[in-house]
């Protein structure tokens, strides 16, 4: 009797705080399916929580360093990638170059919560806000995004600091609330598994980003040896070897 191969996913946290790579592990991992294999990695290189538009960038570089280095061979091919960042850099690069499925923490998000309606964001760090509501808008759902509320806090603040996290995001989400939303998106990696903590404190259903971008990705449907259609479409100069080793196209 042949076994089922393994279907191997990656997740990447474009920041370089280990911690926030443990708490994607600990919420995620003890939900895998049998015969599903999630790889964590935390990024080589940048910054260690992403809040402005350049870490974003260098994120952007990150996620792609990542995957060039970890997608495999067709024998062993990836069958999707999850960006583990609320802000999802290098999603449209990672999408154009891999042959499996990609997505991350926002864009899944907002499959979700639009699912209940017009929705609204809840996140840590102020400087997000426009890079969020752009981000929503390039992927099709700046209509539904209502409001975003951001507290002062980074994520990585959030997360270092647990009761404070929970008293400070359950206000947001009261006042987010208030905007005449169907659901409330909780975004951050660090934030993974506080929605459940703050449901109790929310009248709406509350997304746990981590976690719709987990679902969202084992839902989408991958080809059976996916790497063989991995391509950049410039060739390099001045970049890691597992750059170069990635095919040209065109």
């Amino acid at each position: 009797m042949n076994t089922p191969a393994m279907r191997r996913y990656l997740l990447i946290n474009p920041n370089t705080n280990a911690l926030t790579t443990q708490r994607l592990r600990d919420v995620l991992l003890p939900q895998l399916p049998p015969g599903v294999q999630l790889d964590v990695q935390t990024a080589r290189f940048g910054a260690p929580y992403i809040a402005c538009e350049a870490s974003h960038a260098v994120a952007a570089h990150a996620c792609l360093d990542l995957w060039t280095s970890h997608r495999g061979t067709p024998e062993q091919a990836l069958h999707g990638v999850l960006i583990g960042c609320f802000g999802d850099p290098g999603l449209f690069a990672l999408r154009e170059a891999s042959g499996c499925p990609v997505t991350g923490l926002a864009e899944a998000s907002f499959i979700q919560a639009a699912a209940h309606g017009p929705f609204a964001i809840v996140t840590g760090g102020e400087r997000w806000k426009p890079m969020l509501q752009r981000l929503a808008t390039s992927l099709g759902y700046g209509a539904q995004l209502r409001h975003i509320e951001t507290v002062a806090p980074t994520g990585a603040a959030l997360q270092a600091d647990p009761k404070m996290a929970i008293e400070c995001l359950s206000q947001a989400c009261q006042n987010a609330a208030q905007s005449g939303v169907a659901s409330i998106i909780l975004g951050g990696a660090g934030l993974a598994g506080y929605a459940r903590l703050l449901q109790a404190h929310c009248d709406l259903p509350l997304i746990d980003s981590a976690q719709a971008g987990w679902e969202v990705l084992l839902q989408q449907q991958a080809p059976a040896a996916p790497s063989k259609h991995d391509g950049f479409y410039a060739p390099w100069v001045g970049l890691p070897p597992d750059f170069m080793g990635v095919p040209t196209r065109g």
